[in-house]
């Protein structure tokens, strides 16, 4: 692996593998000169012009000085800001978690940037500038319900922020919840530009707590996130240190026999796929970061015993699912991406990135406790100490197996029609096109997918799956039967009724596509550049249908309504702003096209959106 240089301080050695995992102690911030930004020459709005998009543009918008501002000291927290009035500046820093200074992104000079905390019914008022030198920025504010001209999107809700100038944005707030905010910005999230959002409830919450703490989860990395996306498009297999080996094969051998075990590699191979491909960057290449903190810096929230204590998680990872658990101490499910769901009470989650799970926990008995959250590979983690004082830390778990995929975690497992591997039509993968599974297996199957005809022969579909399960009760590859209670979509229930109360009057079926080698991803098999937009009518009540037709999880969201997730038989179950997709999975939900304007429907996991997975939704009169 290479680093780019950074002018004025030569190339450092190398971190190692296990700074990439632990991190620095002190990391974070640097503070020190940094290049006076220009101040803004105007402020637009609504309607006014703020420059171009952002298409073309290096990934970062960091000047060269940037890089050579380096000095000693660490910056503050992240802080708190509660005013309706609030000034954010968008600029140029530099960063340290691995023992190499890197460049960033930061909001007030902060990263993570500064929590927000508004009240439900106020109006805000957000002025955004940006400092950055030569480059556009945004800020969308994830899960929120606003005018289309608000949600920060550039090419579709405005022209973005353009360097030098400010965006004034204004919304009243709807809903109450744990949220987050982020840049649009081509790899500005991933490099840094992404904070916490809290909306305290007008009524009071159906719950008690005695304090709280904002847990948000990133992933970092020392090359810039445009590079990275490069290398990705080169060879996306890059991280994945753990193919099957010889050694491997002979174990299966004398595991399951020779015939099974070659029939099992001649699948995998004719599909040009690896059953350890389970995340396309790992901690190979990030640094997990709690609250902006690396493993090592030991960031601590404190308690009191007895108390109880509500934990905001917040995945603003660009990249990565984190499982979560607190070794030791049980966790109560009472909010999932800013809802009230049923109370569930669990040892272990998985968080998707953009998902908020709010969680109540009562320490007791002990002084410390680990925040463990490993990534879906086990490659690393992130962590952090909750305790009654600074300066503690309980032992750091070991990591889980690494876990590895199957068959039927791809929706290919056909043994309940036609009697195990038996029912596997590997027929069609002649030039890589992938595992394209018959039609006719699942006969007159209503929920069988109907794949468009944009996927046949698309040299950018690499598999197709049957599934027709939404597989809402499964934990997830790796957590499945590990000892610990893990939660599941199933286990989660909205605590209100369904709030339109209509059926859905029309259906849409969207396959998640992609090609794992060409790191290319969409929708239907058609990149964002080639789509056209999906219309709704103004009003209406309808259901989304996605079939994940890849070997890969993708969560994925839909701007400016809510994305009411149905159980298997149909019923209104949990109300969510982000829908994850396991592969394998067929997951209705149901949306109310009651917000007029042009939004952005994608997967959240940054670099499969900016490669095509992507799709515009216009909602219209």
């Amino acid at each position: 692996m290479s680093f780019p240089k950074i002018p004025g301080t030569g190339t450092p050695p190398m971190p190692s593998r296990r700074l990439f995992v632990q991190g620095v102690a002190a990391g974070g911030v640097v503070a020190g000169p940094a290049p006076p930004p220009r101040p803004p020459r105007r402020v637009s709005g609504p309607g006014g012009a703020a420059g171009g998009g952002v298409a073309g543009l290096p990934a970062t918008g960091l000047s060269p000085r940037a890089f050579a501002a380096a000095g000693p000291g660490l910056a503050a927290a992240p802080q708190v800001l509660s005013s309706h009035d609030v000034q954010l500046s968008i600029g140029e820093s530099l960063a340290n978690f691995t023992g190499r200074t890197r460049p960033a992104i930061t909001v007030n000079g902060s990263l993570p940037a500064p929590i927000l905390r508004w009240r439900e019914g106020q109006t805000v008022n957000i002025r955004v500038a940006n400092t950055l030198q030569g480059h556009p920025t945004s800020i969308h504010w994830h899960g929120l319900l606003l005018p289309a001209n608000m949600d920060g999107v550039p090419g579709l809700s405005f022209n973005g922020i353009a360097p030098g100038e400010a965006y004034q944005y204004r919304f009243t707030l709807k809903q109450s919840g744990t949220y987050w905010y982020h840049s649009h910005s081509m790899f500005q999230e991933q490099a840094g530009l992404y904070g916490a959002l809290i909306i305290d409830p007008i009524e009071p919450a159906p719950y008690h707590a005695d304090r709280e703490h904002v847990i948000l989860l990133s992933d970092w990395t020392d090359l810039d996130p445009g590079a990275l996306f490069r290398r990705m498009k080169k060879l996306a297999e890059y991280d994945n240190y753990y193919k099957r080996t010889v050694p491997d094969f002979l174990r299966d051998v004398r595991k399951d026999g020779w015939a099974a075990a070659t029939a099992d590699r001649g699948m995998w191979g004719r599909m040009r796929m690896t059953p350890t491909d389970i995340s396309d960057i790992n901690a190979h290449t990030y640094t997990y970061l709690l609250n902006g903190t690396a493993p090592a810096g030991n960031w601590t929230g404190l308690f009191r015993s007895g108390e109880k204590v509500l934990l905001r998680f917040i995945n603003g990872g660009s990249m990565t699912y984190f499982d979560v658990r607190i070794p030791g101490l049980k966790m109560t499910v009472v909010a999932a991406d800013g809802q009230y769901i049923h109370p569930v009470s669990i040892d272990e989650f998985r968080i998707a990135p953009a998902e908020t799970f709010d969680v109540i926990v009562e320490p007791s008995g002990q002084d410390a406790y680990t925040i463990f959250c490993q990534d879906m590979g086990r490659t690393g983690y992130a962590a952090g100490t909750l305790a009654v004082r600074h300066g503690l830390q309980a032992p750091i778990p070991d990591r889980d197996p690494r876990p590895l995929l199957t068959m039927s975690d791809m929706g290919h497992d056909m043994g309940h029609a036609a009697g195990g591997m038996a029912g596997h039509d590997m027929k069609g993968m002649e030039g890589g096109c992938g595992a394209s599974m018959g039609h006719g297996a699942h006969g007159a199957d209503p929920k069988a997918p109907r794949h468009p005809a944009s996927e046949k022969g698309n040299p950018l579909v690499d598999m197709q799956s049957m599934a027709t399960d939404p597989k809402l009760d499964d934990p997830g590859i790796g957590l499945r039967d590990n000892g610990r209670h893990v939660l599941t979509y199933g286990a989660m229930r909205s605590l209100f009724d369904d709030p339109d109360g209509r059926e859905p009057g029309r259906e849409v079926e969207l396959h998640l596509t992609g090609h794992m080698e060409k790191f290319s991803w969409s929708f239907d098999g058609i990149p964002f550049a080639s789509a056209e937009p999906l219309r709704l009518n103004y009003g209406e009540r309808m259901r989304i249908v996605l079939v994940n037709d890849t070997m890969m999880q993708h969560p994925i969201h839909l701007h400016g309504v809510w994305s009411d997730l149905e159980n298997a038989d149909g019923e209104f179950h949990l109300r969510k702003h982000t829908i994850d997709m396991p592969p394998g999975t067929r997951r209705t939900y149901r949306v109310r096209a009651d917000a007029l304007g042009r939004w952005a429907y994608h997967c959240h996991l940054l670099y499969h959106m900016e490669a095509g997975m992507m799709r515009e939704v216009r909602i219209e009169e």
